[in-house]
């Protein structure tokens, strides 16, 4: 065999011991790249499932709104048909908080505002966990007793 041969033969050899080494250390380099994909892929799908549930969500408070709205005009009608029909009969009418004697004219002279008495966190006369005294016991002449150990 020739030099020259010799040459050529180890040159064609570590150009593929090249081309092998770059692919496996490419491989192992982008190893990640298709996990980093994939969760890409994940992330935006899910991105799009949140928005369609936050859509469903908003459709459904609107619908849940104009239930309340029909279900709240539909209680007005329905108190001021019970009023009618009671002043219609003759009878007496019982004023109960949100049914309306007369439900053509309400009263707005604010009277009902005072009559309701302003939540407290504590009761008439003891003075509640919220006073100062709560917990101590009045002062007696009696000798302290000892501790025990």
């Amino acid at each position: 065999m020739d030099e020259s041969n010799i040459n050529w033969i180890l040159a064609v050899a570590c150009l593929l011991a090249g081309i092998g080494l770059g692919a496996l250390g490419y491989h192992l380099l982008n190893a990640g790249a298709d996990g980093r994909q994939r969760l890409r892929q994940r992330l935006a799908e899910r991105d799009r499932e949140l928005s369609a549930l936050r859509d469903g969500l908003d459709d459904h408070f609107d619908e849940v709104g104009r239930l309340t709205e029909t279900l709240r005009h539909s209680g007005e009608a329905l108190a001021a048909r019970l009023a009618a029909d009671a002043a219609a009969l003759g009878g007496h009418t019982q004023s109960r908080r949100g049914l309306a004697v007369d439900a053509a004219a309400p009263s707005s002279d604010g009277s009902e505002d005072e009559a309701v008495p302003t939540p407290r966190d504590y009761a008439d006369g003891s003075g509640g966990t919220l006073s100062e005294d709560f917990g101590l016991k009045e002062p007696d002449n009696q000798e302290p007793e000892t501790p025990r150990y």
